[in-house]
């Protein structure tokens, strides 16, 4: 798989008129219901720890020559 050009900056989450503002780097910007925010957020941490342990587990292996 290629590698993918990931941010390394956290997105910035506020709350407008009931609705989840998400504004993230690179001009990355949309807004929520609070459920739909909530579920994206379980998602996110699932994603996330998957994404860390296949990190590790990469950086485990010995380097091929």
């Amino acid at each position: 798989m290629a590698k993918l050009d990931a941010y390394d900056t956290p997105t910035n989450v506020t709350q407008v008129d009931g609705e989840v503002v998400l504004d993230g780097p690179g001009g990355v910007g949309l807004s929520m219901t609070p459920g739909a925010a909530a579920e994206s957020g379980k998602r996110l941490v699932k994603g996330a720890a998957q994404a860390q342990r296949a990190r590790r587990k990469r950086l485990a292996k010995p380097a091929e020559t």
